[in-house]
C-alpha cells in the first residue's frame, strides 16, 4: 500500500467538488446492468470477458451501435436514458461552434492607435481588440496548423507525462508588436490596453474563457534532475512575462524514486515556488500556475513585446489593465496591427483530440458573441438552435457548461448518436471525424490498442470522471467513455457509444484508471471488429 502522504497527495489531485477530469477526458455514466443484454446483434464474447472482470462487479455498462449507410441499430443498450456525458459533450459544444462560426473561420485580433500621430509618435494609446482567440499564434506550426501533444500541458498538475508543444507561446503577441513598428511607431506617449469587451467572464464556466488567452491562461513549470543525487533541479519556465517570478528549492534524489513536485502561488499568482524532489536521470516533469488576470498579463506581454521590437512605451509595463481608457468605438483610430490565427476547424481538432477544457467552454461564449451578445450564457440558445438544424432532439440534452463538468449536464446515447450522424452527411465530415481521437494514433486514444486489428479504424471523443474513495484507499472511476465512429469498411462508418458507471480500482494511484480507460478502448475496438465482419 502506499504510504499516507502519498495517499493524500492521490486523492488532493483527484478529489473536487465534481470529481476530476482527466486528459483522457469526461465521464458517461450509463443505467445498463452489469451483464447487459443490448438488442440486435449477440454480445462480442471479448467484449463480455471484459465486462465480467472484478472492477466492474459493482459497475454498470452501456453500448450502442448504428450503421450510417443502413440505419440499422446493431448494438443497443438503454438508448434513451440519460447518462453524465462529461466530455463527451464537447461534440454539442464544439459542433455548436463550428456551425456557427463556421470551419475557416479565422480570428482577426487588431490593434488600433487611438490618439495623434506625430511621425513614430503616437500621443495616445495603443488598444489590442481581444476577439476570443485560444491560442493566439502559441500553438500555430509553419504550415499553419495548430500543434498538440497527446497529453495536454493543461493536465500537468493532474495526469503524468503532459508535454509542452516546442512552439513559443508569446508567438502571436511578437508578431502583433512587429508590425506597429512595421507602422512606423516607435514611441507611444499613452498607455497600452486590453480591450476584453467582446464577453463578460462567466465564473460558472470552470476553467474560465476570456476575450484574450495566452497559453491557455497558464505558466509552464518545467523541471529536470541535476546531474547527482543532492543538486538542485533544473527549472525552466514560461512564458517569462513581468511581474512573475519562478523559485525553486527542488532537489534530485537517488534514481528511481517517484517525483514529488509541488506549486505554490502568492494571492495574485505572480510569485511562484517549486518545492519537492525529483529522481536523478529521470525525464523532465511539467507543471503550471495559473494566470490570475489575463488582460494585465497580456497587456504587459505586449508592451514587452514592443520593447524587444523597438518601440518605447511610455507607461509601465506592470500593473493593472486600464480599461478605463477605452474609446466607445474604433472609428477614425487605424490599425496600426492585426494577427490572423488558424481556423476554427484546427481549434476544433485541438480541443476534441486532447479534451481541451478551456476551449470547449470557449466555444459557448463565442457563440454568444457571434450573436452580438457579451454574456457567455448567451451562447445555449445559439446551440440549442443549432441542434434543432441538426435533428438532435434537444430534450435529450441538458448542458450548463460546453466541457461537461456541470452537475447537470446529461445527454443520451441516442443524442449523441444523432449529433456525429448530422456530421457525416455534410460536406465536412471526414474533416470532424478526423479531428476526434483516433485509436492507437493520436489524442486521448493514442496509446490505446496500438497493435490491434482497430488501430486507426475508431474515432472518437473519450472520457473520464475519478475520484478518491477515502474510505477504501484507491480511485474510484464513476465513468469511462468513448462515442464517435467506427470504420465497417473502407469509407463506410457506424456511430457508436460505449461506457462504464462505477468501476473500483485495486490502486490509489493512476494505474487503476488507465487500465478501466483500456478496457473501454478494447470494448470500442471488438465493436468496430464485430460490425467489419
Amino acid at each position: 500500500m502506499p504510504s499516507s502522504v502519498t495517499r493524500r497527495r492521490v486523492r488532493r489531485r483527484v478529489v473536487g467538488s465534481l470529481g476530476l477530469l482527466l486528459a483522457v477526458g469526461a465521464a458517461v455514466i450509463g443505467l445498463v446492468q452489469a451483464t447487459p443484454s443490448p438488442s440486435g446483434s449477440d454480445l462480442d464474447p471479448h467484449i463480455a470477458s471484459i465486462m465480467r472482470k472484478p472492477e466492474y462487479r459493482h459497475a454498470q455498462w452501456g453500448l450502442f451501435r448504428k450503421d450510417l449507410d443502413t440505419g440499422e441499430v446493431t448494438q443497443s443498450g438503454y438508448p434513451d436514458q440519460f447518462f453524465i456525458p462529461g466530455s463527451s459533450a464537447k461534440l454539442f459544444s464544439v459542433s455548436g461552434a463550428w456551425h456557427t462560426l463556421g470551419g475557416d473561420h479565422r480570428f482577426v485580433t487588431p490593434i488600433h492607435a487611438v490618439g495623434q500621430r506625430r511621425g513614430p509618435t503616437l500621443d495616445g494609446d495603443l488598444d489590442l481588440v481581444a476577439q476570443g482567440d485560444l491560442t493566439m499564434g502559441g500553438r500555430t506550426r509553419k504550415d499553419g496548423t495548430v500543434a498538440f501533444t497527446n497529453l495536454d500541458h493543461t493536465y500537468a498538475n493532474d495526469v503524468p507525462g503532459a508535454t509542452l508543444t516546442p512552439q513559443n507561446p508569446l508567438a502571436g503577441i511578437d508578431r502583433l508588436a512587429r508590425q506597429v513598428r512595421d507602422a512606423g511607431i516607435t514611441r507611444v506617449n499613452g498607455d497600452v490596453v486590453v480591450d476584453p469587451r467582446l464577453f463578460h467572464p462567466d465564473l460558472t464556466l470552470d476553467p474560465t474563457p476570456t476575450p484574450l488567452i495566452i497559453n491557455d491562461n497558464l505558466i509552464d513549470l518545467l523541471v529536470s534532475p541535476g546531474a547527482e543525487a543532492g543538486a538542485p533541479a533544473r527549472l525552466d519556465w514560461r512564458p517569462k512575462v513581468a511581474p512573475y517570478q519562478v523559485t525553486s528549492s527542488l532537489r534530485t534524489v537517488a534514481a528511481g524514486r517517484t517525483a514529488n513536485v509541488d506549486v505554490s502561488a502568492s494571492p495574485d499568482g505572480t510569485r511562484i515556488r517549486l518545492t519537492g524532489t525529483i529522481a536523478a536521470g529521470s525525464a523532465p516533469v511539467l507543471r503550471t500556475a495559473g494566470i490570475q488576470d489575463p488582460n494585465a498579463f497580456g497587456r504587459t506581454a505586449l508592451i514587452e513585446a514592443l520593447q524587444r521590437a523597438g518601440v518605447e512605451v511610455r507607461a509601465d509595463a506592470t500593473g493593472p489593465n486600464p480599461a478605463g481608457r477605452l474609446p466607445e468605438s474604433y472609428q477614425g483610430a487605424p490599425t496600426v496591427s492585426r494577427y490572423t490565427s488558424p481556423t476554427y476547424a484546427q481549434y476544433a481538432e485541438l480541443i476534441l483530440k486532447v479534451s481541451h477544457n478551456l476551449g470547449a467552454n470557449l466555444a459557448v461564449c463565442l457563440m454568444a458573441a457571434d450573436s452580438g451578445r457579451s454574456d457567455c450564457a448567451d451562447g445555449f440558445p445559439v446551440l440549442a438552435s443549432f441542434l434543432d438544424t441538426a435533428k438532435v432532439d434537444r430534450e435529450a440534452v441538458q448542458l450548463a457548461d460546453g466541457r461537461g463538468g456541470n452537475p447537470v449536464d446529461r445527454a443520451t446515447p441516442r443524442a449523441l448518436a444523432q449529433m456525429l450522424t448530422y456530421w457525416q452527411h455534410t460536406p465536412q465530415a471526414e474533416r470532424f471525424r478526423r479531428s476526434l481521437p483516433i485509436l492507437g494514433v493520436d489524442g486521448t486514444l493514442a496509446d490505446s490498442c496500438r497493435g490491434c486489428p482497430s488501430r486507426g479504424k475508431v474515432f472518437a471523443k473519450t472520457g473520464t470522471m475519478a475520484g478518491g474513495d477515502a474510505l477504501n484507499d484507491r480511485l474510484a472511476v464513476s465513468g469511462e467513455t468513448t462515442a464517435g465512429y467506427l470504420e465497417t469498411r473502407k469509407g463506410h462508418f457506424a456511430v457508436f457509444f460505449a461506457g462504464v458507471n462505477g468501476a473500483s480500482t485495486a490502486h490509489a494511484d493512476i494505474k487503476g484508471l488507465l487500465d478501466v480507460a483500456d478496457d473501454v478502448a478494447d470494448v470500442a475496438a471488438y465493436l468496430q471488429q464485430s460490425a467489419a465482419r
